[in-house]
């Protein structure tokens, strides 16, 4: 019975479709220093993986001066912080700096959308 159920997981997971399995997260450039940095840090750090968005796409940081994370970018990195929306180790958009907690969700919902990720509601801000 047992061989049963396990034969029949495996025959559902072989069959469904590649995206179910897309590694999908949000990378984070950012910088010692970095004004804007500590602002997305105050406003959206501590809620961002409560969020719908937040469990779509998981919050990677990484130093734009010492780290080089293994993606496929689609150009280089100029500006802290920038929002890099990543599938499966390549590039689908970006969000350049930060222009406040109103305009990142909207941002962020559009890169969304653009990937066809559905992060099932709109954003949950803390309070309002």
């Amino acid at each position: 019975m047992l061989r049963s159920i396990k034969a029949l997981l495996i025959g559902v997971v072989l069959l469904l479709p590649s995206a179910a399995f897309a590694d999908t997260y949000l990378l984070m450039a950012e910088e010692k220093g970095c004004m804007y940095c500590a602002q997305w840090n105050a406003e959206i750090g501590p809620i961002y993986p409560k969020t719908d968005e937040g469990r779509a796409a998981p919050l990677v940081r990484y130093d734009l001066h010492t780290d080089k994370p293994k993606v496929e970018f689609s150009g280089r990195v100029h500006y802290t912080p920038t929002f890099i929306l990543i599938v499966d180790d390549q590039e689908v958009g970006r969000i350049e700096g930060y222009p406040g907690e109103d305009f990142f969700w909207g941002l962020l919902a559009k890169l969304l959308e653009r990937a066809d990720i559905d992060s099932n509601s709109q954003p949950r801000h803390s309070g309002t």
